[in-house]
């Protein structure tokens, strides 16, 4: 493990970033004890509160855990597909909030690989996750449902077909395509979108994953995508109305 002491960068990064890629390349692997503060002082030449940085770090994204008494320490972690898929949604909507990434891209993005999941979901879907999917569809149509409940509906249907696919690969990359894109795609379009249209589509999908159809679903996803782009660009050229009036 190095770093480069001439460096710009801070050296509490360095370290963690070290540690982070002997964890990658399996040097240290789950379970195994990290050398204790002093030892990695010693190793890195810098002081306690560096070091003590860099393994806040690690321990934010989950690469250690600490452990205290005699036999405690700092000890590489293992990291669930849960927590993985957390921290790659959150890392998706901060992209999405700060306007890294534009609306259109994301959109793009976000349907191509959902209609390469419709292949996999009708072949593998479950009786569990059509029922989600239903019951979604259901509650989208119910009076009085807020904007807020439809697009976490809107999501829960999206995230059921996604993780019909049988393939945890696909639905962690997808998680962020999805769960960090929808609620702002619905956020921008939700004033101009028709939930009947949406509720249309959506019946349409399910119709196909259930009939072991993946020409429709993929149909249907390319249609619900031009729908979107297409409320996207009238609800820009509208906002640009209002400002040159």
């Amino acid at each position: 493990m190095k770093i480069d002491p001439t460096s710009k960068a801070d050296l509490s990064i360095q370290i963690a970033k070290a540690i982070r890629e002997e964890i990658m390349a399996g040097t240290l692997r789950v379970d195994d004890r990290l050398p204790s503060e002093t030892e990695l002082c010693d190793h890195f030449e810098v002081s306690r509160s560096t070091v003590r940085e860099a393994l806040k770090r690690l321990a934010a994204q989950n690469l250690i855990r600490t452990q205290r008494g005699a036999s405690g320490g700092a000890f590489v972690n293992r990291l669930s597909y849960d927590q993985a898929r957390g921290h790659h949604v959150t890392t998706s909507t901060l992209l999405m909030s700060m306007n890294e990434v534009d609306f259109k891209t994301a959109c793009e993005a976000r349907y191509a690989l959902e209609r390469a999941c419709a292949p996999l979901a009708v072949e593998r879907r479950t009786a569990d996750h059509l029922a989600t999917m239903r019951v979604e569809i259901f509650r989208q149509g119910q009076p009085g449902l807020s904007d807020e409940s439809f697009c976490d509906s809107d999501v829960a249907f999206h995230r059921a077909l996604v993780d019909s696919a049988g393939n945890h690969v696909l639905s962690y990359q997808l998680a962020g395509a999805v769960e960090a894109t929808q609620p702002l795609m619905n956020m921008i379009t939700f004033s101009a979108r028709s939930r009947e249209k949406i509720i249309e589509l959506h019946t349409a999908i399910a119709d196909g994953v259930e009939n072991h159809d993946a020409e429709l679903v993929d149909e249907k996803l390319a249609e619900l995508s031009a729908y979107t782009l297409q409320l996207s660009e009238n609800v820009a050229k509208e906002r640009s109305k209002r400002k040159q009036s």
